[in-house]
């Protein structure tokens, strides 16, 4: 017996969406036609944020309860109006990646169990120069959301210091994202420097609420500025996607005057698209100016402390100090 299924008109194309009733989030009860109607109902912000951008999906086709398949490869399956675009991975391999050109498309994947959209920080039209410096504040176990939004606050001062403006997102689950729209001149490699230099001059306004510690065991209860989030292939969550946790909740983008009191479990698949509608996207102004990162490369070249970890699975960087936790390193010598 054929799947059931309904057909959703989005944009100039025509989505099928097999086995709507299907449950995907049990503790809510939230189906897959729910997820796929979410997407297209915050689809001009999704876009946005998706927009030319090689792309990772993380599918859960039997529901958020089952594992998950973290897909950095374009489905192999898929209609001709779907695009791509190649991008070369650490390890020097290349692959055909998503490329999001339109809403359909998001819907299209939401269809294949695609949860979370885990974007590129490049363009399709230039896959080695990134267009945005990403600052993610991951507290640590013991402080919660409160110590985030302190961070972020911080971040957001040393960034107009720079004459730089962020702009913020519940992470969708107890962290913020803030992204800076950078002119793409620069390569990985210096991105990431500039976001090692920026994530130290937060931690000296307060070293008691941040850390740019890579080993965990360096951390303590602070918020963490994960720098390698520049890197690479490495990704975050999109402005409005969803979280592959049990009450659905959405990576939501607000405005500074909303952070203040915001609380990130507010914002999920059943609240955001009537936010959406009565606000619009709150990050519509994200490409009206791209900055400079030459401040922050000034003060990376400045600092002694050289070059940061990288993530296990790179190979050895130029100038990388050696790859091995602290103690550990104690205990060798």
């Amino acid at each position: 017996m054929a799947s059931p299924y309904i057909e959703l008109e989005v944009g100039e194309r025509t989505v099928k969406v097999t086995n709507p009733d299907k449950v995907y989030f049990p503790e809510i009860g939230a189906t897959k036609r729910e997820l796929v109607e979410y997407y297209v109902s915050v689809g001009e912000g999704a876009l946005r944020a998706l927009k030319d951008r090689p792309t990772n999906i993380k599918r859960h086709p039997d529901g958020v309860q089952t594992e998950a398949i973290y897909q950095k490869r374009m489905p192999p399956k898929h209609p001709d109006w779907l695009e791509s675009v190649t991008v070369t991975f650490p390890s020097g391999r290349t692959a055909e990646s998503l490329r999001v050109t339109e809403v359909a498309a998001i819907a299209y994947c939401a269809n294949l169990g695609t949860i979370d959209f885990h974007p590129w920080q490049v363009r399709a039209a230039d896959v080695e120069h990134p267009d945005e410096l990403r600052i993610d504040l991951d507290p640590q176990p013991g402080i919660e959301f409160d110590a985030a939004r302190k961070a972020a606050f911080l971040t957001r001062d040393v960034l107009g210091e720079l004459g730089m403006t962020g702009f913020v997102k519940t992470s969708g689950n107890r962290g913020v994202h803030i992204a800076v729209r950078i002119e793409p001149r620069w390569d990985f490699v210096q991105v990431r420097h500039a976001g090692i230099a920026l994530a130290r001059a937060v931690e000296a306004e307060d070293p008691d609420l941040v850390t740019t510690a890579w080993w965990k065991e360096e951390r303590g209860e602070r918020v963490f500025i994960d720098f390698n989030q520049n890197a690479r292939d490495r990704t975050v969550a999109s402005a409005y996607s969803i979280r592959a946790k049990p009450y659905a909740p959405v990576s939501t983008p607000v405005t500074w005057e909303e952070l203040a009191d915001a609380d990130p479990r507010d914002f999920d698949i059943r609240t955001v698209p009537a936010r959406f509608a009565k606000l619009g996207d709150v990050h519509a102004a994200i490409d009206d100016q791209a900055y400079s990162i030459e401040p922050l490369l000034e003060l990376y070249a400045e600092d002694e402390r050289g070059d940061m970890p990288y993530p296990p699975n790179y190979p050895k960087m130029p100038g990388e100090p050696k790859r091995v936790q602290p103690s550990k390193a104690r205990s060798d010598t």
